[in-house]
């Protein structure tokens, strides 16, 4: 059946809760209200408000509280409603969650998931319109997760609940309402495998969360001019599945990264690097970069357009390999 989004992350948490009593979710509206984007809409009527809790505005003692809760036994799903605020709770995100079972080692283990709202959304504004996977990549010990589709979503927020590491999950606002087939029966996405979401031959696009959606947009235009793109989805950005990505680049001997962070010191630095460190020799030209310009994000919407990548971008940028 077709199921939206956020209707895929309310039935990952749904069923998730059904099958372990430990699983509970709290965050800033999500009981009474379901959340600002209604991903979390019905599960207080179902489990009451011992296990779907809304918070007070505290960034930090969400999350703080979430990792002393996982410490004890407890999975906790918490909900910082937009990106943004995780810099609200920086402390506890970078060093508690991503340091502290390392630094324990088996004293105990932190099954802690962090679900937030990121990515631009038609004149947010420059401090609502963040998606912060790339600042979190530089935190050893996080799961990074950012799917692009509904039935991603729900198999891999599934695998990151049943995860005994904690893990960081960002929902692209402009995705929650988007459709697609969702099986019936249970099913769980390994963590740190890519996809490709388009066979090619000619050059590989590397896209991440609401990118790989301009990338196959890009991916039919090229077509039409003869150009054949394999478009790459990482799926997770922590681990990051290199393999997938050296053997798809090794195939088509072209790459360009597509990503909504800021261009400086991006993912696509990252992974760039990592390509021509580990397979220099099979490019036949420089691995491009398509992400956002290095400014805030402005809420006028034209200026808000020109500051994102696009499929035009995209298109250019793969032209420009030829």
């Amino acid at each position: 059946m077709k199921e939206s989004f956020a209707q895929a992350i309310s039935a990952a948490i749904s069923e998730e809760m059904r099958r372990d009593d430990t699983v509970l979710v709290y965050g800033e509206d999500v009981a009474e209200m379901g959340g600002i984007f209604c991903a979390t809409k019905g599960i207080l009527d179902e489990f009451g408000p011992k296990r779907c809790i809304s918070t007070p505005i505290s960034e930090g003692a969400i999350v703080g509280s979430a990792i002393g809760a996982a410490m004890t036994g407890l999975r906790p799903c918490v909900e910082l409603m937009y990106s943004d605020f995780q810099l609200v709770a920086f402390n506890e995100l970078f060093h508690s969650c991503g340091k502290w079972r390392y630094l324990h080692g088996e004293e105990y283990k932190l099954p802690l998931v962090v679900r937030c709202a990121g990515g631009y959304s038609f004149g947010a504004g420059a401090e609502h319109s963040n998606i912060f996977e790339c600042l979190f990549n530089h935190a050893p010990g996080l799961t990074i997760i950012t799917p692009s589709n509904a039935y991603d979503a729900k198999g891999l927020l599934k695998a990151a609940i049943r995860s005994d590491n904690p893990a960081l999950f960002f929902e692209h606002k402009q995705l929650y309402k988007t459709k697609m087939e969702i099986p019936e029966e249970d099913y769980v996405l390994p963590i740190g495998k890519a996809e490709i979401k388009r066979r090619g031959t000619d050059v590989t696009i590397i896209a991440v969360g609401l990118m790989v959606r301009e990338a196959l947009t890009a991916a039919d235009k090229l077509a039409a001019e003869g150009i054949s793109c394999e478009v790459l989805d990482p799926r997770t950005i922590l681990p990051f599945d290199e393999e997938a990505a050296k053997a798809s680049v090794s195939k088509t001997h072209r790459c360009v990264i597509v990503e909504e962070s800021n261009l400086r010191s991006g993912l696509g630095a990252e992974w760039a690097a990592m390509l021509q460190e580990a397979i220099f020799d099979e490019l036949d030209a420089p691995i491009k970069r398509v992400a956002s310009l290095d400014v805030p994000l402005p809420y006028n919407l034209g200026l808000e357009a020109r500051a994102v990548p696009n499929p035009d971008k995209i298109v250019a940028a793969v032209k420009a390999l030829f």
